[in-house]
């Protein structure tokens, strides 16, 4: 089975060719990626979804992170990459239910089945408020092992050191023959997170307070 290909980028980020996935990683290769939030209003107040990325993942198992997320292939655009979300989270979204919250320059290093890595990403961030609950979701339970909710107010609270852990309510990925996601609940410390740059969950965290519904 042929490697996934990924575009690359000079510092300017403007495409100088194309590389296997494994090559991208272990050589630092600039490549482009898409991140979708999705927060929901309740009478509560505002809840933000993290996925659970499953333990068999070779990055970061176990870890909680952005609602859905992924690489975009080589030749394929940010409205592409829209694809993420139902792929992940069994939910159809078009591009103009999002909305763009900027972007975010990644950089990351560690080791992944042995093999060490280097990621440097430009990430395309966007918000999506989305009222449904979390039983309407369906885990694509290769990738995900479980999608999660807290307030809104909570995750800026852990992630400004006001808090030291904060509860969540979750569905974990359905088992073969289950007919309806396993409600679960977890508490959630910052040091179970991927480790993006506390700051950048914090800036995409405000963003996400002041996000208006779209007009329809």
């Amino acid at each position: 089975m042929s490697q996934e290909l990924f575009d690359i980028y000079d510092e300017q980020d403007r495409k100088i060719g194309t590389a296997p996935r494994d090559e991208v990683h272990a050589k630092g290769y600039l490549h482009h990626s898409f991140h979708c939030w999705i927060v929901r209003d309740t009478p509560e107040g505002r809840f933000i979804l993290f996925q659970k990325r499953q333990n068999t993942k070779d990055t970061f198992p176990g870890c909680f992170d952005i609602t859905a997320a992924g690489h975009l292939s080589a030749g394929e655009t940010v409205e592409d990459a829209v694809r993420e979300v139902e792929e992940e989270l069994g939910i159809p979204v078009r591009m103009d239910q999002l909305t763009s919250l900027g972007t975010i320059d990644h950089f990351a290093t560690g080791t992944a089945g042995g093999k060490s890595f280097i990621d440097r990403e430009k990430c395309f961030v966007y918000a999506l408020l989305l009222n449904v609950p979390l039983t309407a979701y369906r885990l694509q339970e290769e990738e995900v092992a479980g999608l999660y909710e807290t307030r809104l107010d909570d995750a800026i609270a852990l992630f400004e050191g006001k808090k030291d852990s904060i509860t969540a309510a979750g569905i974990a990925s359905s088992r073969e023959g289950q007919s309806a996601p396993e409600m679960v609940a977890a508490t959630l410390s910052i040091h179970q997170f991927v480790p993006h740059k506390y700051d950048d969950y914090l800036h995409v965290f405000k963003k996400l307070k002041n996000l208006q519904p779209h007009a329809t």
